[in-house]
């Protein structure tokens, strides 16, 4: 949490600690956000706390009233669906773009060797070596939009990422009980070989449709999410979420 009184600090910690707040539960979809208690409980002026309620509500995890203040958003399986099939859009213009701005294929070793790594430990199926695998995976999505050489489209795909569910990794703690639903990383780590595949040929269409491809696998995570429900709570933002009935 960044310290200090200066006024960038102060937003920055508003913003951070709201955030965690929404995605941990600490209030229920629907709830108008307390103003005055967030002041105090994260320690900072009303100004940084405005600000940082502003762009939360441009995020997508608050909504104004039409008499002032916020309520926490509530999701529903279509909104995730939604925030997924975007995130694939964006991340396959990500891949069509690197196919195209590869200048020399030793721009592609980081990702060949995180996909290395994550080959190691999808092998063994390990539930002990399953946060590393998280970590992986992020490093490896990142590294890849990255070679897309766009701000705009970074800036795009950040603010994507910022909704319950969306990011890569989100859902993927569930598996890490679920040994039967390793098959599902299987499919994913074959994509993630794939896409480097497509990027090195300069095939941007075909790295394009794989990376599509790839964010829809998070469709199955949720899936496997609510058929084992008392696992859904290991994830953030899980509160937020309007569940069908069991």
């Amino acid at each position: 949490m960044p310290r200090g009184n200066h006024p960038n600090s102060q937003t920055t910690k508003a913003t951070l600690g709201l955030r965690e707040l929404l995605l941990n539960g600490a209030f229920k979809p629907r709830e108008r956000v307390p103003e005055l208690r967030l002041v105090e409980e994260l320690g900072v002026s009303r100004t940084p706390l405005r600000i940082a309620l502003m762009t939360l509500e441009h995020e997508g995890l608050l909504e104004t009233l039409p008499g002032g203040g916020f309520v926490v958003r509530e999701f529903t399986r279509t909104d995730i669906d939604d925030a997924i099939e975007l995130r694939g859009v964006l991340e396959g213009t990500a891949a069509r773009l690197a196919a195209e701005r590869l200048e020399s294929e030793d721009e592609l070793e980081p990702l060949r060797d995180w996909c290395q790594q994550l080959d190691a430990i999808v092998r063994t199926q390990s539930i002990e070596t399953f946060m590393e695998y998280l970590r992986l995976n992020e490093e490896f999505h990142v590294a890849f939009r990255e070679l897309a050489k766009s701000p705009q489209l970074g800036r795009a795909l950040e603010h994507a990422l910022a909704l319950p569910f969306a990011p890569p990794s989100a859902l993927l703690m569930v598996h890490s009980a679920l040994p039967e639903s390793w098959e599902i990383l299987l499919v994913a780590q074959h994509q993630h070989h794939g896409l480097i595949d497509a990027i090195r040929r300069r095939e941007g269409a075909r790295a394009d449709a794989i990376a599509r491809e790839h964010a829809r696998i998070a469709r199955l995570n949720l899936d496997v999410a609510l058929e084992n429900r008392h696992l859904l709570e290991r994830v953030p933002g899980s509160t937020l979420l309007r569940l069908p009935a069991a």
